[in-house]
C-alpha cells in the first residue's frame, strides 16, 4: 500500500468524467492536489486514464485535468491520481482544499 503524499479533504465537488467516449457526471468523495475518490458508475479499471473536469465553487471555469489515472476500483467508487496538472489547475485545487480545511476548523461546512 502506498502512502499518500498530499493532504486529502472529504470535499464533495461536482465533476464530469470522460473515459469511454462520453462524459458522465460524478461527485468527489474526497480530494487532494494529487487525486480524488469519485462516486460514479463509469466503467473503469486500474491503469485507465480518464479526463476530469471539476466544478469549483466561485471559479470562472472548471478545473480540467487531462490525465487522471485510475488507481483502484470499488463497487460504486474509484480513485484516481492526477498526472501532469497545469499550475493554474493546481492553484485552484490547493485553494479549494485550504478553504475546506479552514471551514472545517471553525465548525462551518
Amino acid at each position: 500500500m502506498e502512502r499518500r503524499q498530499h493532504r486529502r479533504v472529504p470535499a464533495q465537488v461536482q465533476g464530469f468524467l470522460l473515459g469511454n467516449s462520453h462524459e458522465i457526471e460524478a461527485v468527489t468523495l474526497d480530494l487532494s492536489v494529487g487525486g480524488a475518490k469519485f462516486d460514479c458508475d463509469l466503467e473503469v479499471y486500474p491503469g485507465k486514464v480518464i479526463r476530469v473536469r471539476l466544478v469549483i465553487p466561485g471559479a470562472a471555469e472548471p478545473v480540467s485535468i487531462e490525465d487522471a489515472r485510475v488507481q483502484w476500483v470499488g463497487e460504486d467508487t474509484f480513485g484516481v491520481s492526477f498526472q501532469n496538472v497545469r499550475p493554474t489547475e493546481l492553484d485552484e485545487l490547493e485553494q479549494l482544499i485550504d478553504e475546506y480545511d479552514e471551514a472545517e476548523g471553525i465548525g462551518h461546512a
